[in-house]
């Protein structure tokens, strides 16, 4: 089977790799000229599509982010996706996560307290959340045996990730402000999450503003709140995910001492926030690349010392994170490049917001160990930001001192 792939960013990039591992030919296509990529036994154009190669293919695999050109459509005409060729996933009991904040947390927890109660459980989707992409989840429903599959949902891929999966519930966590190039404003982002849930069987977040005034609109839903269970996991939000986990699990009517056993072991989410004891210091780390993120660690506790990762320059909105980082007066903000080195217009912004404290600039990740040895002595120590794969590496760094 010949399978077109249109667009080559991350969805495109995962779904080449999960149909080389399987064996399929390929036709790859790109309209930018300066993509890497590994083009090892790929038919591959960059520059052009070459729309006779891509309809002359057995299925099209097609960008989230080309769903509504003039290409997508005309491929949406044709009933070539991948979802419309292979339906395997179609028959499985489907639940969705999305939202702004949450969603890999809130969909992991499903997937241990399923898989604890016996089921065999597929989870993925959001590439750029850390799984292989929506394209591996049909392609590995099609090869082995499940019962239930979960599926993480990118607020920009609404009304993709409608026509590719049936979904039997949806959990939504929350709406934030973020991918605002996509969404142009919150409300358009309320409006189109608003369309997405109409029809289906939804499970919302009491405390989000946005969430209860869709509802108003919605067929069938139900709230639900934090979980009054003991969880290992750093701040109140991650009650409020594992009280979507909780909420699942009693609609799939399983046992609650699984439910509880399940909750309560739970383990942090790598890159995601992560709590480490050193010293008497309480250093809080991982992945706040929006306002509503930062936030919600904010409520937590007071942080002398922040440490930010710097989103894309492009990225205008994304730092407005260093303004919620001016209203806790930290006494220390140290910059590195997160997503990209932007690190001199976050000092520009910081400069612009009055703030008055210190400012440091870690510009490569082995200045860490040397630049935030002073700063162990503090109570609380913040990181956090864009990059979740540097964010990554920070934890791994706290780790090994909290274990020295």
């Amino acid at each position: 089977m010949k399978v077109a792939v249109i667009g080559l960013r991350v969805e495109g990039k995962k779904t080449l790799k999960s149909l080389k591992d399987r064996g399929y030919q390929i036709y790859a296509t790109d309209l930018d000229k300066k993509i890497a990529l590994e083009d090892e036994g790929i038919d591959l154009d960059l520059g052009f599509h070459d729309e006779d190669k891509i309809f002359s293919a057995d299925s099209v695999a097609l960008s989230p982010g080309l769903w509504k050109t003039p290409l997508g459509e005309k491929v949406k005409e044709s009933k070539m996706l991948l979802s419309d060729k292979i339906n395997t996933h179609r028959s499985l009991f489907t639940i969705g996560v999305t939202g702004t904040n949450g969603k890999t947390t809130t969909s992991l927890m499903i997937k241990s307290i399923l898989e604890k109660a016996g089921m065999e459980v597929l989870i993925g989707g959001n590439a750029g959340g850390g799984f292989d992409g929506y394209s591996e989840l049909i392609l590995e429903a099609d090869s082995n045996k499940y019962q239930a599959m979960i599926v993480e949902v990118c607020d920009m891929t609404l009304e993709y990730a409608e026509h590719c999966f049936d979904f039997d519930l949806v959990v939504a966590t929350n709406i934030g402000p973020d991918h605002l190039d996509h969404h142009q404003s919150l409300e358009n982002y309320a409006r189109t999450m608003g369309e997405f849930l109409k029809s289906k069987h939804c499970l919302l977040n009491k405390q989000d503003k946005y969430l209860v005034e869709i509802s108003k609109n919605l067929v069938k839903y139900s709230f639900y709140d934090k979980t009054t269970y003991q969880l290992l996991l750093f701040g109140e939000f991650n009650k409020i995910n594992a009280g979507a986990a909780e909420t699942v699990a009693n609609i799939l009517k399983i046992r609650e001492d699984i439910i509880k056993d399940s909750l309560e072991n739970f383990n942090p989410v790598e890159g995601r926030i992560k709590a480490f004891d050193i010293k008497g210091s309480h250093i809080v780390v991982g992945k706040t690349d929006n306002t509503g993120a930062i936030q919600e660690v904010l409520k937590e506790a007071e942080f002398p010392v922040m440490v930010v990762g710097t989103p894309r320059a492009e990225e205008k909105w994304r730092f407005k994170i260093l303004e919620e980082v001016c209203k806790s007066n930290p006494e220390t903000i140290i910059l590195f490049p997160g997503l990209e080195d932007s690190t001199s217009q976050a000092v520009k912004k910081l400069i612009s917001l009055g703030f008055e404290g210190e400012v440091k600039i870690i510009k490569e990740f082995g200045q860490l160990p040397e630049i935030i040895k002073p700063y162990l002595s503090f109570k609380n120590i913040f990181i956090g930001g864009n990059g979740q794969e540097k964010i990554k590496e920070m934890q791994n760094y706290i780790e090994s001192l909290s274990k020295g």
